[in-house]
């Protein structure tokens, strides 16, 4: 069994009757014969499809989902000694970005139904010194946006969407990457639409800040060697985004396919007496990208699954504000007991498990983990009720 079946995702069929693989290579020798590989006529296309997927004006198409964040916050004006609200349990890049430009990331705990920041929690950790908001819409469904939207209101904040694992998802009828000031993702591989290597998007309504992302993403550069602000080399190339555009066609597919089984191995799950997997929000759709649950003694779990033929893996194990290469970050130093106290996704962080999910994951392998995880929860804990 596949933690994520990308190989079976190449052999797909698309509505013209070729298969994905086919679609790629057809995609790829365009771009050989053009020969434009930097900014060429792909990229274009690409924002133009992902912006009206999403619906939103403006896209920009970047190297990485990191780089994505880091050109978002640079084009808000976040800088050394500003706060960006975030959460501590998510991937590296999310804070990373943050710090790389000398601001403080400042922590809120989770909401322990969605993993997704706890808007509950969100204006205590305003300060004068907070430029921006940062939640992670994680595990595949968006943070409560309807919240922290209000809040960052009325404190005049621009909000950030980590969409790194949401793309495709929806609330309340608007797609992840369409529900703050300006939304990313990430296309690397294993994401709900990912590439073949490193990619990003960042997208927005405003015009003016999808003119200074672009900039950003190209040195800076408002014309040929004429640079208005410092920027990075975060384009994203011209063979990957032909890739991007393959991918597209079996996109709405794909997601019907993550809804239909996330809630099919959920149910299954929860008949199996197994039912902490993270819940679905009113008003939200999830793309599932990691189907995640809790479990105690998480080692012996893994070790018994991967004896019958089923990985898994743990995101994340260890906070951020526990990250070695984040401690005691700088102003925050002085209010980290207040900034990085989070009850919450500790617990999480040392439970969570992450099953196989992909839109190719059949009934026979749901059947399959579920019931390993059943004989293997109800094995421990009777044997822990016999000690």
């Amino acid at each position: 069994m596949q933690f994520i079946d990308l190989a079976a995702q190449q052999q797909q069929r698309l509505a013209d009757g070729r298969t994905l693989r086919q679609a790629i290579d057809a995609r790829i020798a365009a771009v050989l014969d053009h020969g434009q590989y930097i900014l060429g006529p792909e990229v274009v296309e690409l924002e133009q499809r992902l912006a009206a997927y999403v619906g939103v004006e403006h896209c920009v198409a970047v190297a990485s989902g990191t780089d994505a964040l880091l050109i978002a916050l640079m084009a808000l004006g976040v800088q050394a000694g500003d706060e960006v609200i975030t959460t501590p349990f998510s991937f590296i890049a999310t804070a990373e970005t943050i710090v790389l430009l000398g601001a403080v990331p400042v922590y809120v705990d989770i909401d322990p139904a969605t993993y997704n920041l706890d808007p509950n929690l969100l204006e205590a950790a305003i300060t004068p010194l907070t430029r921006a908001i940062l939640p992670v819409s994680l595990y595949g469904q968006p943070a409560d946006f309807d919240a922290i939207n209000a809040i960052a209101g009325r404190h005049n904040l621009p909000v950030i969407e980590d969409g790194a694992q949401s793309f495709g998802a929806s609330q309340h009828g608007q797609r992840s990457g369409g529900l703050s000031t300006i939304g990313t993702t990430s296309f690397f591989p294993s994401k709900p639409l990912g590439g073949y290597g490193d990619g990003g998007a960042c997208f927005t309504g405003d015009g003016e800040l999808a003119e200074r992302m672009r900039r950003i993403s190209r040195h800076g550069q408002s014309r040929r060697y004429f640079h208005t602000e410092v920027g990075i080399n975060g384009r994203i190339d011209t063979l990957h985004a032909a890739i991007m555009l393959a991918k597209l066609e079996l996109f709405e597919a794909e997601v019907e396919a993550r809804s239909r089984i996330g809630a099919a191995l959920s149910q299954r799950l929860q008949v199996a007496g197994i039912g902490s997997t993270p819940q679905l929000s009113p008003g939200n759709t999830s793309v599932y990208a990691q189907f995640t649950i809790q479990v105690d003694n998480r080692p012996a779990v893994q070790a018994a699954l991967k004896e019958q033929g089923i990985p898994t893996a743990v995101h994340y194990p260890t906070l951020l504000c526990q990250q070695p290469a984040l401690a005691g970050c700088g102003s925050c130093a002085k209010r980290c007991e207040q900034c990085c106290s989070c009850p919450v996704g500790q617990a999480a962080s040392e439970r969570v498990l992450s099953l196989p999910m992909h839109p190719y994951l059949n009934e026979a392998e749901q059947e399959l983990i579920a019931n390993a995880l059943a004989k293997t929860v109800g094995s421990f804990a009777a044997h822990l009720s016999l000690n």
